[in-house]
């Protein structure tokens, strides 16, 4: 163990000292295994990670949802996203930011990227809480927050490395994400509330539309809304795997992307940088299964279960340690980063506690409470990059503006990664309903 919690600190020291995650990760793992069971056997679980993980059919999951929200965003979606929002929300008093929330968070879900929602909905957002005279704290932190719901609402790049990285049923972890997400958004909803409930001026009303306007916003979204219930609805169904729903997700965003006058050029610029990124993924993801297996080599999760069991520590105790301490590192550490470090060092002392829940239900549930704690390190200072994207597009807000809007999302982020720790059926009710 102690070899383990070295190589750990070793591990912090190079990302501290900027060295790739990729990797830093790569070479601790490589050079710990080395020193436990010799070179030969180093070299061996380096080249098995490697091939295994680019041969992977399940890995193709990445690459083909990120090149779906790639397409869909450049189709304009977010335009039409937010003024239907609006429509049905922005006469009411934060009426705006409330569609700014569920406009990022539908948005989010489809392009993959808290960051790219935060950076493209600044843009499609703020002109129109200016114009009503929204406070910048208030418009910025919607923006900030209503992106990170992304990573929890399925189809989640996220969720699919927690799954590959912990063996965990995609599928399942897709349902289990469903319903936390739509009560994310109704949580932020009501910090928004609770904003304008303080400070009225914060958030004034905007226009009322007809019911015929707002149908008629709904017509620029219908693409999108069938593509998404097509893919999900399939996987659910037990018509596509999350693979083949990724497949059948690029081949319809790229008839939308064409329908909507994206030119070929576009298309090729787009699937070149989606190849990047998902290199990019691949050797991170690499790195960190190296570094896995270099710390399960040298009993590190074994010896934190014996040290949690011999304290006679309760289950939700260990929990509650665990998740500060996610919360400690969001701080600090990108969310990417956090989960490839902690997820492989606490899942098996997760899987291995008595939390009151089905053995076969307990990583699914552990992995909607990893995202939700990496949703809160997105907006939370002093690394809070959705913050820090929005202060770069608008240099004119400053970041400490933005962080004090941020304080009623952080609330009730909070107040709901309780209540999913506190009842976890809200999170397992539809993976048990679709795969019990």
């Amino acid at each position: 163990m102690a070899i383990a919690l070295t190589g750990f600190f070793v591990l912090l020291l190079l990302i501290l000292l900027r060295m790739p995650i990729a990797f830093a990760m790569g070479m601790v793992g490589f050079f710990g295994f080395w020193y436990l069971r010799g070179m030969n056997a180093a070299i061996a679980t380096v080249g098995e990670r490697f091939f295994s993980t680019v041969l992977s059919l399940e890995l193709s999951v990445l690459p083909m949802f990120v090149l779906m929200g790639n397409l869909v965003a450049r189709a304009g979606v977010a335009h039409e996203l937010y003024a239907a929002a609006q429509t049905f929300l922005g006469h009411r008093r934060g009426g705006l930011a409330m569609a700014t929330v569920a406009a990022c968070s539908g948005f989010s879900a489809v392009c993959g990227s808290s960051l790219a929602t935060a950076a493209t909905m600044a843009n499609v957002a703020m002109p129109s809480m200016r114009k009503f005279g929204y406070r910048d704290s208030l418009a910025t932190a919607s923006i900030a927050a209503g992106g990170t719901l992304g990573i929890l609402i399925p189809p989640s790049v996220i969720m699919v490395i927690y799954g590959l990285m912990t063996e965990t049923s995609i599928n399942q972890l897709f349902a289990a994400g469903f319903l936390p997400g739509l009560i994310g958004i109704a949580f932020y909803m009501a910090a928004v509330q609770w904003a304008v409930w303080r400070d009225p001026a914060a958030g004034p009303q905007g226009e009322r539309y007809s019911w015929p306007e707002r149908l008629q916003a709904l017509k620029g979204v219908w693409t999108v809304l069938v593509l998404f219930v097509v893919v999900l609805g399939g996987i659910y169904g037990g018509v596509f795997t999350p693979t083949e729903a990724a497949g059948v997700g690029a081949g319809g965003a790229l008839v939308i992307a064409l329908l909507r006058g994206v030119g070929m050029r576009a298309i090729y610029d787009i699937a070149v940088e989606r190849a990047r990124t998902s290199a990019v993924l691949f050797f991170i993801l690499i790195g960190a299964l190296v570094f896995s297996n270099f710390i399960n080599a040298a009993g590190l999760p074994e010896g934190l279960l014996a040290l949690i069991t011999g304290a006679g520590t309760s289950p939700m105790m260990v929990i509650f340690i665990i998740l500060v301490i996610f919360v400690i590192l969001g701080c600090v550490l990108e969310s990417l980063s956090m989960i490839l470090l902690m997820v492989p060092i606490f899942f098996p002392v997760v899987a291995g506690l008595d939390l009151g829940i089905p053995s076969k239900w307990v990583l699914v549930w552990f992995g909607i409470i990893v995202v939700m704690v990496t949703e809160i390190s997105l907006i939370t200072p002093p690394v809070g990059l959705n913050v820090y994207v929005l202060s770069s597009v608008l240099p004119e807000v400053s970041t400490t503006t933005i962080f004090r809007g941020m304080l009623p999302f952080i609330t009730v982020d909070l107040l709901r990664l309780a209540l999913f720790v506190a009842v976890p059926w809200i999170s397992l009710v539809l993976p048990q309903l679709f795969y019990g």
